[in-house]
């Protein structure tokens, strides 16, 4: 069961790390705060994340790293 929590959360980590690209190439100060500040990446997925699979990435992040948390807990 440990493995599936660990795939779980490096596909959360990819589609996380899409949102914050995203973000640095916005500005530099935006990709700073979503990597600084706790759930600012939340804010910024559902409010300013433009990209033309938005609602799959965004899915796949918050259904693959809460489950994948939750399992290794």
């Amino acid at each position: 069961m440990y493995w599936v929590g660990l795939s779980l959360l490096v596909g959360g980590a990819s589609c996380s790390l899409l949102i914050l690209i995203h973000a640095f190439k916005r500005s530099v100060g935006t990709g700073c705060m979503v990597l600084g500040i706790p759930f600012y990446i939340l804010y910024y997925a559902f409010s300013q994340f433009d990209h033309p699979r938005r609602n799959w990435i965004v899915a796949g992040w918050l259904g693959s790293v809460v489950p994948g948390l939750v399992i290794l807990h």
